[in-house]
């Protein structure tokens, strides 16, 4: 309950109000008894102006909870029996409603339940038959009127402040998956982008210094084509920083996947085949294709050892469909483990509510199937 603060208007409004009545009364001479006396008009301005003070420091220092309302209700006493008028019993709803918000609904109504308990006593005591006097049984009801409105006030003002901070908690911990999701994206993207033209320069590279003895031209063949991959990386830098700037563009995934068939030169030999129309595919959609094929050529030249990879795509009207074939080595898919590649490729494909199909066997080659529905959105 610490983390709720009282509404903070409400008891400066009723102190102030209880100043006015009590000085217009001494003023006016209306008080009963022979009238106030100097010293009297004097504690009781100072005890307001002890509660506007307590409200200050309380505001300062809202950890202090016992003392405060214990402070409170001294001060309170002694304006009652100071003030003249009798309107500053109104105070004594003050009590049960800062402690709503300090110890919450039951102690505000056990206090509630003391301020009509004390109130009906002094009358007990001090007015024998005061049932029948009007003025008494009135100001009676209205504490208790007043007490229920302080409660019903508190109540709401407590519900909506737990809602705030609830709101605010939902918000962090959407904040908090938001961010985890990005971080998850962008590893995804690192891996498939960079790592599949690093794993390119690697193969080239080796080739350079394999043949660099035994046949030149072929060393700064597979150098140029190292440069070029490098070109390429820098380029999904370049795309990845735009992404996080929202400056991304849709991809053109016909021509991203003809980058893959001219990627290296090198082994494997990459063929691709586009067929349909990528308009209703969404951004999502269209990367989740892309990468996909890009991980199913990389693992091709990594792991395989393929000669040969074949890419099909079929953009229908509900599905666009992905096959990836290779001649490699292959592997047993129910006991390999998965890596990030894989792992990534999955979590993307997922995002925009598509399947993945992996058919492999050791020394059979691999079968790479991506199906993604048209027409939903997704994450990058």
């Amino acid at each position: 309950m610490a983390a709720y603060v009282p509404v903070r208007w409400v008891a400066p409004l009723l102190y102030g109000a209880v100043l006015v009545g009590g000085l217009y009364y001494a003023a006016a001479g209306l008080g009963e008894g022979p009238g106030p006396s100097g010293w009297r008009t004097a504690g009781f301005v100072a005890a307001i102006g002890a509660l506007f003070a307590l409200e200050a420091a309380v505001r300062r220092r809202p950890a202090s909870r016992v003392p405060a309302l214990l402070a409170r209700c001294g001060l309170i006493v002694a304006v009652v029996l100071l003030d003249t008028s009798g309107l500053s019993q109104v105070l004594f709803v003050l009590l049960p409603f800062t402690a709503y918000f300090a110890f919450g609904r039951t102690t505000a109504l056990a206090l509630g339940a003391l301020c009509l308990a004390g109130l009906l006593t002094s009358y007990v005591l001090t007015a024998p038959g005061w049932y029948r006097d009007l003025e008494r049984v009135s100001d009676l009801l209205m504490l208790t009127v007043g007490l229920v409105l302080a409660l019903s006030m508190a109540a709401v003002a407590v519900g909506e402040q737990r809602a705030r901070l609830e709101l605010q908690e939902y918000a962090a911990r959407v904040a908090e998956l938001s961010a985890a999701a990005e971080r998850n994206r962008l590893a995804r993207d690192i891996h498939d982008s960079l790592g599949h033209h690093l794993t390119a320069m690697s193969v080239q590279l080796e080739m350079a210094s394999d043949f660099r003895a035994l046949d030149p031209d072929a060393a700064q063949r597979a150098l140029n084509e190292a440069r070029r991959s490098v070109r390429l990386a820098l380029g999904d830098v370049r795309q990845s920083v735009r992404a996080l700037r929202d400056e991304a563009v849709r991809p053109a995934l016909s021509a991203a996947l003809a980058g893959l068939a001219l990627d290296g030169g090198a082994p494997p030999l990459v063929t691709v085949e586009v067929s349909g129309e990528e308009d209703g595919y969404g951004t999502a959609e269209l990367t989740a294709l892309f990468r996909a094929a890009q991980e199913g050529v990389t693992n091709a030249r990594r792991h395989a050892l393929a000669s040969r990879v074949t890419v099909v795509v079929r953009l229908a009207g509900d599905t666009a469909r992905l096959v990836v074939t290779d001649d490699g080595r292959g592997f047993a898919p129910a006991t390999a483990a998965g890596g990030f590649g894989l792992v990534g490729m999955r979590e993307r494909v997922q995002l925009v509510a598509g399947r993945v199909e992996i058919d492999s066997g050791p020394g059979a080659g691999t079968r790479l199937t991506v199906t993604v529905p048209r027409g939903r959105t997704g994450v990058a």
